[in-house]
């Protein structure tokens, strides 16, 4: 199987600007998450950027990088742009988020497995358990509800479901509730299609692309993942990121 990861990789940031660029313990952010994702099965790594810092830069330590358009309004469509550029035919596509200098190799290969069976789904991402209030009630971490067959329902910034039973510091004694964790994966046929709709009420309301997939009638299938990854958006990010770093060396 053909699997094939695409890291979308802008350099504007409103809140951390040349953000795959930043230092961390000697290396760059998209580095280290090139080289998690070479850990994985992918057959293929491959960063997409609207900027040519960003490719000379990912050349220069020996990755793979396309120039895209600098006027996609996703990191889905820069996806999309990119796995054209190749030329090839992959089984499925991840996209693997370029801020993420600490995702686990496991966290894809669990996508990549649901791609290798006879009927593979039209999307996938992932999903973990909420232990916290914090995580709970912050809108920065969305939500998720699975059907009985571990496909999204719906996914909110909002805890769903509403317990209205009980008081809301103890929803987490009474419901297993999931967050959203955003690795996604995709059959090159529904790549195309997604990146054609048009944005949707519930996306808008939300601000979460996937809620325009669901809208649209398509299924997004999830794996669980117990481990935790460490996203960089701003100045203080970077801070807690070194940190990491510490620890881990």
């Amino acid at each position: 199987m053909l699997a094939i990861g695409i890291i979308p990789a802008r350099y504007s940031s409103t809140r951390l600007p040349g953000k795959p660029l930043v230092d961390l313990g000697g290396k760059s952010m998209i580095q280290r998450v090139v080289e998690q994702a070479r850990q994985s099965s992918l057959s293929r790594v491959v960063v997409a950027t609207d900027d040519e810092r960003i490719q000379q830069h990912v050349l220069g330590f020996g990755g793979e990088a396309v120039l895209t358009s600098s006027d996609h309004p996703s990191g889905t469509d820069r996806v999309r742009e990119a796995y054209e550029q190749l030329g090839v035919q992959a089984n499925c596509i991840i996209n693997i988020q370029g801020d993420e200098p600490f995702i686990h190799p496991a966290q894809i290969d669990a996508l990549v497995t649901l791609f290798d069976r006879a009927a593979p789904p039209q999307l996938a991402t992932l999903v973990k358990a909420v232990v916290s209030d914090e995580e709970l009630f912050s809108p920065h971490l969305p939500k998720v509800v699975l059907d009985t067959q571990g496909y999204a329902m719906y996914f909110s910034r909002h805890p769903l479901p509403y317990q209205r039973q009980f008081p809301s510091a103890d929803w987490l004694l009474h419901h297993r509730y999931l967050r959203h964790i955003g690795l996604y994966a995709y059959r090159p046929d529904v790549l195309r299609e997604i990146t054609q709709l048009a944005p949707s009420p519930l996306e808008q309301a939300e601000s979460l692309e996937q809620l325009r997939w669901l809208e649209h009638g398509y299924r997004i299938l999830t794996a669980e993942t117990e481990l935790a990854t460490l996203g960089i958006d701003t100045p203080e990010d970077v801070e807690r990121a070194l940190l990491q770093l510490k620890i881990m060396n």
